[in-house]
């Protein structure tokens, strides 16, 4: 597993760069340029960012998750469904004070505004499609429905990324801030669900599956 330091440092650097309006910015508003082609298509994909659209999958998952846990007795059956809602609830908690301190404007495609960095849409698809599989992945037993689930929740992720990119709602480095942003989030649910795992696996048995 990933560090944490490694998308934190990376976030750090990109956010430099966009306060002092560095050399990457530069290369961000080329890159940009040469990719915006607004279309329908882009527009569609950018939705799968929509907290209308990604909230939703993530409720089914929750509810599965929360559903799965209660019927086999486990005592801790709501950590994994509460703790994935709270790393959706920090998404704008996180996201909303750095647009304001960052104040970056948008593309040439959208009306003129501020406070693009970094992309909601894209922190709101990483956290929501990526704790989807951070839940169901451990209730999947066949490999190839394992990398079946990991290979969609990849595509939305990257379908809304490069929606919001080609439709021109935000710069490349508003969505790859949000790829790192997104990443700590799922690296930090990932491990306090896997330690609590292991805290219970090691304890004793629950009274609601120990013999009667």
């Amino acid at each position: 597993m990933l560090p944490l330091s490694l998308p934190l440092l990376l976030f750090a650097l990109i956010t430099w760069q966009v306060v002092a309006d560095g050399p990457l910015v530069g290369v961000d508003e080329r890159l940009s340029r040469a990719l915006v082609a607004p279309d329908r298509a882009s527009e569609l994909l950018a939705d799968l960012g929509n907290v209308e659209v990604a909230v939703p999958v993530l409720a089914l998952a929750l509810a599965g998750a929360a559903w799965h846990g209660r019927a086999r007795g486990l005592d801790r059956w709501w950590l994994p469904p509460a703790a994935a809602a709270g790393a959706m609830v920090l998404v704008p908690v996180l996201v909303a004070p750095l647009k304001a301190w960052t104040d970056r404007p948008g593309t040439p495609a959208v009306p003129p505004a501020v406070g693009y960095y970094p992309s909601g849409h894209t922190a709101t698809a990483v956290v929501a499609y990526g704790a989807v599989a951070v839940l169901l992945l451990p209730l999947l037993r066949r490999a190839a429905v394992r990398r079946g689930l990991v290979l969609l929740c990849g595509a939305l992720v990257l379908g809304a990324s490069y929606g919001l990119v080609r439709r021109g709602y935000h710069w490349p480095l508003d969505v790859v801030a949000s790829w790192c942003l997104g990443a700590v989030l799922l690296l930090g649910l990932s491990r306090l669900l896997s330690g609590s795992s292991r805290r219970t696996s090691a304890g004793t048995p629950s009274p609601r599956t120990g013999p009667s």
